[in-house]
């Protein structure tokens, strides 16, 4: 089978009240954004959070985008950038990096292409991504409710997944955090025990201990990423937070 799935982000003032979008049907989508970004962010974003929304899926992936600096970022521009360093030709370090790198980690092991669409073209599944994108920007600039979505249902039987969690807002001028980051900030993930209060009052240096919990296809990318970098798990992590 193929997914077919359009991306999309939003930025009222670019930089601004910012949000992305991925969208299958009505019932399959999801959206986040911040309340500070680029345009160019979100359209990385939602393009990042497809990706993480069918690891778990052995299907071909075909991507709508009608950002073209998206589409060349990941098809054309990418492998030479990793290969100075994530640097461009005149040695400036590249925009987004974080955002980049992260992608380049959930394309490993995908089968998928990328088709550029024109934007504002009344192009069904671009424009319900682009809805979606702008709805969460306006919300962040109203500072209501995020419209996050039902996230990945797959369509006929299967599983549901929560939607991704929104990302902090990125510091002004700098990229989104990681998904680390967010994982650390939402405490879906954690479960933590620490003595550390305690042990401070008492002068001692106390230890904690982190209980991760993780869906079938963020162990395969966290296995993945660490494997990469030559390193455990536990390793990894600990360098993450």
């Amino acid at each position: 089978m193929t997914i077919i799935a359009a991306a999309d982000g939003s930025a009222l003032g670019n930089p601004g009240p910012a949000g992305w979008a991925w969208y299958v049907d009505d019932s399959c989508w999801a959206a986040g954004g911040w309340p500070h970004a680029t345009n160019n962010q979100g359209e990385l974003k939602a393009v990042l959070e497809l990706f993480r929304a069918t690891a778990h899926l052995d299907d071909d992936l075909h991507v709508l985008c009608d950002s073209q600096y998206v589409i060349n970022s990941v098809t054309k521009w990418m492998p030479g950038w990793k290969k100075k360093g994530w640097r461009k030709a005149d040695g400036k370090p590249v925009m987004n990096v974080e955002l980049l790198r992260e992608i380049d980690d959930a394309l490993a092991g995908r089968r998928y292409r990328f088709e550029w669409v024109k934007g504002h073209a009344n192009h069904t599944l671009n424009e319900a991504a682009d809805a979606r994108a702008r709805a969460v920007a306006e919300a962040y600039q109203r500072r209501t409710t995020i419209p996050a979505g039902p996230g990945w249902s797959g369509g006929a039987g299967a599983p549901v997944t929560s939607p991704p969690a929104p990302a902090r807002p990125p510091e002004p001028g700098g990229a989104p955090v990681t998904l680390f980051d967010e994982i650390a900030e939402h405490g879906a993930l954690f479960d933590t025990a620490s003595k550390a209060e305690p042990a401070r009052e008492a002068g001692r240096t106390a230890s904690v201990t982190l209980t991760l919990t993780l869906t079938d296809a963020e162990h395969a990318r966290l296995t993945q990423r660490a494997a990469r970098r030559g390193v455990s798990v536990e390793e990894l992590l600990r360098e993450l937070i």
